[in-house]
């Protein structure tokens, strides 16, 4: 009588832990088949999983051929393919047809997005042909203008196609790429003009020597330096130039009052 009830326990254990391992072995195999590489390809070489074989590209979960049109090669990669040279790929992406090379320009294959060819030295590109480039007196031809195709000369600075001299007035000297200019030490531009910096009594030549500042303890008002009034409770501040309140005060007109 007691032995049975003991027996009707044993059997839904018993069901309960086969069914455990069966659905273990399950994912198993499951997770062995996604392993196993496809048709056309083999185990990865930079970890798991898996890739196509030179020739093959990934598609979903299938290793398809590469179809190389005519006048093309299958890439280093080998999973893509390239135009030979003189050719280039179509406005499809499936094909390659032949670079058709204008007058004054010839082939180039070295840039990725490239027609196929570029001008001549002395020529630009304008739509699909190569125009001669035009270069003023006073200029030189120049690569790194891409617009127009040539630079002034130093001492010249361009206006709309043409090159006009640069010429700095008494005091003054050109600067940069010598287009431009800036007053000598101890002057100032005033228009197109250099005029002498006016340095007032307890001030200086700044460090570009084309104005001035005060001195430290001195404060610019206009043409002149004046003395700063400090009040109590107060120091010159990082500047010089100015005053500010110690810790604990604040400035009310003119004055350091208590912040309490």
């Amino acid at each position: 009588m007691r032995s049975e009830p003991r027996r009707s326990l044993i059997a839904p254990a018993g069901l309960f832990l086969a069914a455990t391992l069966l659905a273990a072995s399950a994912g198993v195999l499951s997770h062995a088949d996604e392993s196993v590489p496809p048709l056309n390809a083999h185990a990865s070489r930079f970890g798991s999983g898996w890739e196509c074989a030179r020739g093959y590209r990934q598609v979903e979960e299938t290793c398809a051929p590469i179809r190389v049109p005519a006048n093309a090669y299958l890439d280093s990669s080998g999973s893509d393919w390239n135009c030979n040279r003189l050719y280039i790929k179509d406005d499809q992406g499936v094909g390659c047809k032949a670079v058709q090379i204008p007058a004054n320009a010839h082939a180039d294959d070295e840039e990725i997005f490239s027609p196929g060819w570029e001008c001549d030295r002395g020529y630009r590109k304008v739509g699909r042909r190569c125009a001669r480039i035009v270069v003023p007196s006073n200029a030189y031809y120049s690569e790194l203008s891409f617009e127009r195709g040539w630079q002034c000369n130093p001492g010249y600075r361009q206006e709309e196609k043409t090159c006009v001299a640069v010429r700095p007035p008494a005091h003054g000297m050109l600067v940069g790429e010598r287009d431009e200019w800036v007053c000598d030490p101890g002057f100032m531009k005033r228009g197109a003009t250099c005029v002498t910096v006016a340095v007032p009594t307890n001030g200086f030549l700044d460090s570009s020597g084309n104005d001035w500042r005060c001195e430290r303890g001195f404060r610019r008002e206009g043409a002149s330096c004046l003395r700063l009034v400090i009040p109590a409770g107060g120091y010159i501040d990082y500047s010089g130039n100015g005053w500010t309140c110690a810790e604990g005060l604040r400035e009310h007109s003119g004055a350091c009052i208590n912040d309490r």
